[in-house]
Parts: structure tokens; C-alpha cells; sequence
């Protein structure tokens, strides 16, 4: 079988992924009522909603078939992941990819299959909803927006598991978010002995600008700033709002050393855009980093406390220049 392709950014769909803590979850009607409704509509007698783990697919709802989930390597939703559109396969006998795959050559005897790639409010593509069945097949227009369609209702039940983890103002994780996102990042770096850092972020006068300005000003502010470290941050870092004017990222691997250069290059990056907005305030912020030590940090808890230190004395040697 010919090994398939890894999505580029493969770090940051997963952490996409397992943000929603969907994985492993008991079977829910509002999926398996879309399911149902593409068996009935395509003819077909399997339809899943199909989330592409590290190494396997695992399948929120599976109409017509007994299983959970299977390996990664090989299938087709890994195949379809990495398409802008939906995945047709007319007739997996005769497609080099897939003539060899055990869904093929065995049970349950997979000849057509179209899957729509289900994507995450930033871009990155959990999975799929697809349809299959034993006998070739042939989609028209009219087939493939239907199919599109009911994947449009896979991903806004999707948003909304992750809108319970992302910050409403700033649309980046909130407290919630990076814990959980934070955890699991933690732990690969301890398995693969990666670098991390914490970097705690506080606004400078921020109540300033809020009584000076009005508080849709300082609104204006938190969905800059909040901007500004979704551009300047690899989408593999995971970075928040805590709440109020507080900020954290986490860069794994990363080195310490590089650590302030890149936060220096982000608070240029912050500057240069208040001077393009002709903003009547300059926003700048404190900062505290945490090197990560498996040791010494616990959990992400410990890691917070000391990079939340490291900016409370950081702000306040600002405050005594």
C-alpha cells in the first residue's frame, strides 16, 4: 500500500483535535442524525463522522459499520484531510492508493468512497464526513454540495464544543483552552525531552486606557493584541487569554535562550502596528518566562506560578524606570 502524505502542519491539527476532548466519547444523536441522514440520501450503505488521530481514525458516529475506529496509516479519510474539497474514490480497485487497502481487499469490501474534510475554526482539518460503499460509484454536482452540506452541520457541532474553550473576544483559547491544550503539549515534550517555555504577558496601563478612552477602546486593544500573537507565534505554540488584560504562550521547542528574542520581536511587531493605526497610546506589556523543567514543573500549574512571578517583577522594575 503507498504510505500517504502527513498534513503540514500535522502538531498543530492535532492539538486542534484533542482541544475539543471529543476523542474516546460515547455516540451523540446530533451526529449520528447526519449519519443517517447521508446513508439515506446517498444510497450508501456505510456514513461516518471520521476524526484522523496521531495514528489512527476514530469515529464520533460509524451508520453501517461495528467499529470505533482504525488505523491511520493507509485510509482514506488521511487521504482526504489533506484536500481543500471533497475526496472522491469512484473505484478503489482501480486507484494505486487504495487497491491494496484491507478495507478493500477485505471486509467490508470498500469500492466508493467521498469524504468533506471537517476543519477547526482556524483552518486545521479534524476529520471527515464521509459515505463508502461495495459498489463503484459516481458523485454529480448536485451530490457533492449535498455532501458539503451536511458537513457544514458536522463542523458547527464541532465549533460548538470548541467555542466553550476559546476566549468570545479575542477568538484565541481562553483559561480553559490552553490548560487543556497545554497539558498535553507538556507531555510530548517530556517523553521527546523537547525544550519548552512559559512567557506570561500583562498589558501595561491598560486601565489608562480604559478610563481615558472608554472600554471599547481597551476592547480594541485585547483583539490587537490578541491578533498580533496569532501572527507572530508558530500555530504549533499555544498561546491565550487568561482574562482581563493577562496573556500566557507556551513555545515548545523552542530554546530558552531564543525565548526573549522572540517575544522582543513580537512586542516590535505590536508597536509597529499601533503606529500604523495612529493610535493615541502605546501598548506595550510585561513579561515573565518559565523554562520548562520536567523535574522541577509538575504540571503546567507550576510552570504558570513561576512565569507569573518572573512578569510581577518584571512589571514592577517597569513601573520604578
Amino acid at each position: 500500500m503507498t504510505v500517504l502524505e502527513t498534513p503540514a502542519n500535522e502538531a498543530g491539527r492535532l492539538l486542534a483535535l484533542r482541544s475539543l476532548e471529543i476523542l474516546d466519547t460515547p455516540p451523540e444523536e446530533r451526529f449520528d442524525r447526519i449519519t443517517r441522514m447521508a446513508r439515506r440520501i446517498f444510497g450508501v450503505p456505510i456514513a461516518l463522522v471520521s476524526l484522523v488521530d496521531e495514528s489512527r481514525q476514530w469515529f464520533k458516529s460509524c451508520d453501517g459499520l461495528s467499529i470505533r475506529e482504525a488505523d491511520r496509516k493507509g485510509s482514506f479519510c488521511s487521504q482526504a484531510i489533506l484536500q481543500r474539497n471533497t475526496y472522491i474514490i469512484e473505484d478503489a480497485r482501480a486507484d494505486p492508493y487504495f487497491q491494496n487497502n484491507p478495507f478493500v481487499i477485505g471486509e467490508p469490501y470498500i469500492r466508493f468512497y467521498a469524504g468533506h474534510p471537517l476543519r477547526a475554526p482556524n483552518g486545521e482539518a479534524l476529520g471527515t464526513l464521509c459515505v463508502m460503499d461495495i459498489e463503484p460509484h459516481q458523485l454529480h454536482r448536485e451530490d457533492i454540495e449535498m455532501l458539503t452540506d451536511l458537513a457544514s452541520i458536522v463542523e458547527r457541532e464541532l465549533i460548538a464544543i470548541q467555542l466553550s474553550l476559546v476566549d468570545e473576544m479575542t477568538r484565541i483559547s481562553n483559561r480553559r483552552g490552553f490548560f487543556l491544550l497545554s497539558k498535553y503539549s507538556l507531555e510530548v515534550c517530556r517523553r521527546q525531552l523537547f525544550p519548552a517555555s512559559l512567557v506570561f504577558l500583562d498589558l501595561n496601563k491598560f486601565k489608562h486606557i480604559n478610563d481615558t478612552y472608554g472600554h471599547n477602546e481597551g476592547d480594541k486593544v485585547l483583539i490587537l493584541f490578541a491578533d498580533k500573537m496569532r501572527q507572530s507565534f508558530r500555530s504549533s505554540d499555544i498561546f491565550a487569554r487568561l482574562g482581563g488584560d493577562e496573556f500566557v504562550v507556551l513555545l515548545t521547542n523552542v530554546k530558552p535562550d531564543e525565548v526573549e528574542d522572540l517575544i522582543q520581536r513580537f512586542k516590535h511587531s505590536l508597536k509597529e502596528s499601533t503606529i500604523q493605526l495612529e493610535l493615541p497610546y502605546t501598548v506595550d506589556f510585561s513579561f515573565g518566562i518559565a523554562a520548562f523543567d520536567p523535574v522541577k514543573h509538575a504540571n503546567i500549574d507550576a510552570l504558570m506560578d513561576e512565569a507569573d512571578q518572573a512578569m510581577y517583577r518584571n512589571k514592577t522594575s517597569n513601573k520604578a524606570t
